[in-house]
């Protein structure tokens, strides 16, 4: 029996599945977080190899596709295909962005254009005649705005200014305090210089934005309300560059933040007003996509050898 994987790899977790040449998942597994910038190399060969070794410890699967933030980018890619040859991995895997699976999770024909919001965010397009467009996902100095960490970050800032008496009053300033562990303002400096304050950190905080938004803090409605419009604009911007003949197709949305504001979806859809667009949560896990992939890889390299 053919043994099939599929690998969705996040700032904050890892998922894979394990599947039998007819796509029947044998296995899931969970993992830390593997995305190149943030956890480097090697951290993320070591994620890697150990979902590897608990899919399948006796034996290599004969397919993998890996779906992961930012391989796309000239270089990265080559970064990662070294890093799976080392893992045992010649000719038989594939490297995609994770946008990528995504849509291959969510769009039937892999036509569509998916916005995800987690511990980033990034919009990613493929139109009927294959062209393939994205926006965001260039990390939190660049571009990666209406994203969990993006939430999270400007809810600190509204807590710092509002503790300072130089911003409107909000309880976040209290909420995420407590959240952080930090008792006064003086203590945030040596957390946010030392290190503690990772994106992933900072994404943690977004529920914190979510819950107190729904009980009617304007301050942190006002943040989840941007977010709304930064990724409509990412999703605009994607549509934009591509071409679907006037044809309807999937307007997917996947990742935490929708998962934890459902009500984040219509407000997106809603303001990007894409002509064509058919709105839709992701009812599929991303990985679910990779493995797709991955059956497609398989079976095309079964059939040049026979």
């Amino acid at each position: 029996m053919a043994l099939i994987v599929g690998v969705d790899a996040g700032g904050t977790k890892t998922q894979g599945v394990v599947a039998d040449e007819s796509g029947h998942i044998l296995k899931s597994a969970r993992a830390g977080g593997a995305n190149l910038h943030v956890h480097g190399e090697l951290a993320v060969e070591k994620v890697l190899a150990e979902l590897l070794d608990e899919l399948c410890p006796d034996e290599r699967p004969e397919a993998l596709c890996l779906g992961m933030a930012g391989v796309d980018r000239p270089g990265e890619d080559v970064v990662v295909r070294s890093l799976l040859r080392r893992l045992g991995f010649r000719g038989n895997a594939i490297v995609v962005n994770d946008a990528v699976v995504a849509i291959a999770a969510g769009a039937k024909n892999r036509v569509g254009v998916v916005v995800i919001a987690g511990t980033g965010s990034i919009a990613y397009g493929i139109d009927p005649t294959g062209r393939t467009a994205r926006a965001g996902g260039l990390g939190p100095l660049l571009a990666d705005e209406g994203s969990g960490g993006w939430v999270g970050h400007k809810a600190l800032l509204a807590a710092v200014r509002a503790t300072e008496g130089r911003g409107e009053p909000t309880l976040l300033a209290e909420a995420i305090f407590g959240r952080l562990g930090v008792k006064m303002l003086s203590d945030l400096p040596g957390l946010a210089y030392g290190a503690g304050l990772t994106r992933e950190r900072l994404a943690e905080l977004a529920p914190v934005v979510v819950s107190l938004a729904q009980a009617g803090d304007s301050v942190a409605s006002r943040i989840l309300d941007e977010a709304a419009t930064e990724l409509a604009s990412t999703a605009v911007s994607v549509a934009r560059q591509l071409n679907f003949s006037g044809a309807s197709y999937p307007l997917i949305f996947s990742g935490g933040l929708f998962t934890g504001v459902p009500a984040l979806v219509d407000a997106v859809a809603q303001r990007a007003a894409l002509p064509g667009a058919i709105p839709c949560r992701l009812k599929r896990e991303p990985v679910e996509g990779a493995l797709s992939m991955a059956l497609d890889l398989y079976h095309s390299r079964k059939g040049s050898k026979t």
